[in-house]
């Protein structure tokens, strides 16, 4: 089961799209690992947890499950508490950890405030082969594990 992630994340890392987790409820295991591929990650304040439950489950996890976190959890102590203590982080709480993007109230609060941030990105009207290729750089060790290569697109006229 595990190894099905790695095509899904290798997808996600290389949508020429800015891509966004609208989270209404709980992220674990699995579930957290699909939601740190994405771009944004937008939760509910009144609801629901990210959680990475291996170690409480008694297993172990795949080096590119870590790689992702190293990529997109910026501070060790956070990558510690959720990994290795096994912490249940609410919304509020993740957006203070650098998780999240934002948290809202309820259901439709985590999708409109995802509606927005993502009608917000799509007016910049970037180039999405441009995106996906900086996405890639962004995250050079997970981009290895799932055998992504990067190419350089410059500027024909400047």
């Amino acid at each position: 089961m595990i190894q099905l992630f790695k095509p899904l994340l290798a997808h996600l890392l290389c949508l020429p799209i800015p891509t966004i987790a609208a989270l209404p409820g709980h992220a674990a295991a699995g579930g957290l690992v699909l939601a740190l591929a994405h771009d944004y990650l937008v939760m509910r304040s009144d609801r629901g947890v990210l959680y990475m439950s291996e170690l409480d489950l008694g297993a172990t996890l795949p080096d590119y499950f870590i790689a992702l976190a190293k990529s997109k959890i910026g501070s060790s102590s956070v990558r510690r508490d959720v990994f290795l203590r096994g912490m249940k982080v609410r919304g509020e709480t993740a957006v203070k950890m650098g998780l999240a993007e934002s948290a809202h109230q309820g259901e439709d609060g985590v999708m409109e405030a995802a509606v927005r941030l993502g009608e917000e990105l799509a007016a910049r009207n970037w180039d999405g082969d441009v995106y996906a290729e900086i996405r890639k750089s962004l995250y050079p060790e997970i981009s290895g594990l799932l055998g992504l290569t990067t190419k350089v697109i410059t500027i024909s006229k400047l």
